[in-house]
């Protein structure tokens, strides 16, 4: 299976997070990257590609204009306005606010383009994101041009990046915009399966009025995980979309066997609707000793997981989203590509 990765990830790496009331090192950072690449070359997975620079027309077809245009100039505008740290957010629109009305302030841009405090920006960001989403296109044109599956190695990862709010580490939607593709490349149904501990709220928002588009995801019960306020089981869809978006909530403690029935239930919902191409959004922050997670997967479920997945026999695109236990996320995302490749 062939990686595309962009060293320019590194543009992005922002000193501070908010987390339990103080600011430490992100838990997002560039050296989950470097564990990752590692395994690779490890297990022989050594076919890796610098992608050429990102295709942004996919990405206007899918998100706000005004976004794209906020991300594209924030770091210039917050400079501008003589903030000396990097951006973070402070003020959010909350009920009983104008949610239709943009502010012309950095500032009030900033938490109205923001859904996550936690998310900071620096010079790199908007640069290390558009080398984040080359590299999944990459992908997707290699899939295109015939190979079964390839990796993109994400970083920002995406998953949690609406049609028009960044937060969750993400900026761009690298899943989506790569459904997206599929589908201009001719799938009828492109499937977006989801297997981040944290619920992919972003490619949810971006295709829930579809019907074109399946988006299922495991995940933590939002009552207890970030990011808190959607993901659960009664989200189905709306007009077009209503049953193409499939959510698996799961509580604290969850562990492997019923994690699996979940999975199990997806693949299969995946195969009866009749999807002609995968995108797995794929975080490996299931795993037990994640950080910031409470599911208990250990490292082999994370092969058998990939086995399982390739049983669907589908073109698939696999990208990078999450995982924070840093000595194990190489081990536990290429178990994943190794069963899925041995299926």
């Amino acid at each position: 299976m062939k990686t595309f990765y962009s060293e320019n990830h590194r543009l992005h790496f922002p000193q501070a997070e908010l987390s339990g009331g103080q600011f430490v090192t992100p838990f997002e950072r560039p050296s989950r990257v470097e564990y990752v690449l590692n395994r690779l070359k490890e297990r022989g997975f050594s076919d890796i590609e610098k992608p050429a620079e990102a295709d942004l027309e996919p990405a206007r077809r899918l998100l706000d204009p005004g976004y794209l245009d906020f991300l594209q100039t924030a770091w210039a505008d917050w400079k501008a306005e003589g903030m000396a740290g990097e951006i973070i957010a402070a003020n959010v629109p909350a009920r009983g606010m104008h949610l239709d009305r943009v502010p012309a302030n950095i500032d009030g841009k900033v938490g109205y383009y923001c859904h996550a405090s936690e998310t900071a920006m620096t010079a790199g960001t908007w640069a290390a994101a558009c080398s984040s989403l080359a590299s999944a296109q990459a992908a997707q044109r290699h899939v295109a041009a015939g190979a079964s599956a390839a990796f993109a190695l994400c970083r920002p990862p995406g998953h949690h990046a609406t049609r028009d709010q960044y937060g969750g580490y993400c900026f761009l939607n690298n899943a989506a915009i790569v459904a997206q593709m599929m589908r201009d490349g001719g799938a009828d149904r492109v499937a977006v399966l989801d297997v981040d501990f944290h619920h992919g709220n972003g490619t949810q928002d971006i295709f829930y009025g579809r019907g074109d588009v399946l988006f299922a995801s495991l995940h933590g019960a939002p009552q207890d995980a970030y990011p808190y306020f959607i993901g659960y089981a009664d989200e189905t869809g709306k007009g077009d979309g209503d049953g193409a978006n499939i959510n698996y909530p799961m509580p604290p403690g969850t562990g492997y066997a019923v994690w699996a029935e979940a999975l199990e239930n997806a693949i299969a919902r995946i195969g009866d609707w009749g999807a002609d191409a995968l995108v797995l959004s794929l975080g490996v922050d299931a795993y037990k000793e994640d950080p910031i997670s409470f599911f208990k997967l250990d490292s082999p479920d994370f092969i058998d997981m990939g086995q399982r997945i390739a049983r669907l026999s589908l073109p698939t695109v696999i990208c990078m989203e999450g995982g924070y236990a840093i000595e194990a996320v190489g081990i536990n995302t290429v178990n994943v590509l190794e069963g899925f490749e041995n299926a």
